[in-house]
């Protein structure tokens, strides 16, 4: 005899609700039919927390070898969601409160929220908010150029506050090439772009509701969208004699520090890219400079060419404490992987300076499959 699940009594929904601690949990029990979905819906307690994306542990999008499929990695539970995404078969330029941000082929810049668009469901409405175009290049041979690259104009990308559930306070920044320039828009107010003073610039992020930018010498500048200045906050940290080359990361860290990561990478004689090693520094606002850290404590930070993401690793099972989590990003020496897929990722531990690679099976088998970037995205989505 065949059960009915899909009339099961409201208590019983109700109590199995109540348990579910995992975000891929309740959206997969809201996905089993519409009375389940109506009843994970109408918990308000439970769906206010997960659909809370503050400093939850994001997932790694990885790219399907074919078509626009994206899958989902849980780096924390270990494992490959039974769930695809529709996504767009190109690169993403950064993710920040859920979306991620790309950049079209007419140089406009587009918010996707790849949770609202589960492959197997309509997409929600609201999915895509799409911006207007960045400013092309100023020549015709540089435009030339970068039409070919479009995907790559923007550097890297992030935003303020949710498109949809905040949308007055929503402002998207994005750094453009051809010289790493910061470019921002209100999404509530604006109809263009306005552009900053800025170049060189490596990473930029809102913290404690002002806009911090670091550039190519790790001086941190801060600007104000209202005056449209740019503020010189702190000089550089001296680099280390090295022929490595470095990747420089912005990050909030659970609202109280501002960090700034340096990551030392290097290539074999295949062009193959491999993280050396990770260097943590906090910015001492009183003194206009930058302190070295030796241990991030309870803190664990995911870094790629996402918004970087910092969480109490305590309040995860699963998640290491004193470790970055990264993925293999954007670099100013190649822009492939040589058929190998983005290799360059795994897990630093700061205090014992140690890497390991304790991603599953499945997932290391998507990574060597995908052309595209990984990418760290803290799901966001409504029922």
């Amino acid at each position: 005899m065949d059960r009915d699940w899909a009339n099961l009594p409201a208590n019983a929904l109700d109590s199995i609700v109540e348990r579910l601690e995992s975000v891929w949990d309740y959206l997969q029990f809201s996905l089993v039919c519409r009375p389940w979905c109506c009843v994970a819906k109408n918990d308000h307690i439970q769906r206010a927390k997960m659909m809370s994306t503050i400093h939850r542990p994001p997932m790694l999008l990885i790219a399907a070898d074919k078509g626009d499929a994206w899958n989902v990695y849980n780096v924390v539970d270990n494992k490959v969601i039974d769930l695809q995404l529709d996504g767009q078969n190109k690169r993403f330029c950064g993710s920040s409160k859920g979306w991620v941000i790309a950049v079209e082929d007419n140089f406009a810049v587009t918010l996707i929220n790849p949770f609202f668009r589960v492959k197997g469901r309509r997409n929600k409405e609201n999915s895509t908010i799409c911006l207007p175009q960045l400013k092309p290049p100023s020549t015709e041979e540089a435009r030339i150029v970068w039409t070919k690259n479009f995907d790559r104009y923007v550097i890297k990308a992030t935003i303020s506050a949710d498109p949809i559930l905040d949308a007055f306070n929503c402002i998207v920044v994005v750094i453009y090439q051809p010289s790493n320039q910061l470019a921002f828009i209100r999404l509530a107010t604006d109809t263009a772009w306005t552009y900053l003073d800025t170049s060189r610039i490596d990473d930029v992020v809102c913290f404690q509701g002002k806009f911090f930018a670091v550039d190519r010498w790790s001086n941190l500048l801060s600007f104000d969208v209202t005056a449209c200045e740019v503020e010189h906050d702190a000089h550089g940290v001296k680099l280390p004699q090295t022929m490595w080359l470095v990747n420089k990361y912005l990050v909030d860290s659970n609202g109280k520090e501002l960090l700034m990561v340096r990551r030392y990478y290097d290539f074999d004689d295949n062009m193959l890219r491999t993280t050396m090693k990770f260097e943590v520094f906090k910015m001492d606002f009183n003194k206009g400079k930058w302190i070295k850290k030796k241990t991030l404590g309870d803190v664990a930070i995911f870094l790629g060419d996402n918004s970087a993401v910092s969480v109490l690793a305590s309040n995860f099972p699963g998640c290491e404490p004193n470790c970055i989590y990264f993925s293999h990003d954007r670099d100013r020496v190649t822009m492939d992987f040589r058929g190998h897929g983005p290799q360059d990722c795994g897990v630093y531990d700061l205090l014992n300076k140690s890497f390991s690679q304790p991603y599953a099976t499945e997932a290391k088998t998507l990574l060597k499959m995908t052309k595209l970037f990984p990418l760290w995205v803290v799901p966001s989505f409504q029922l």
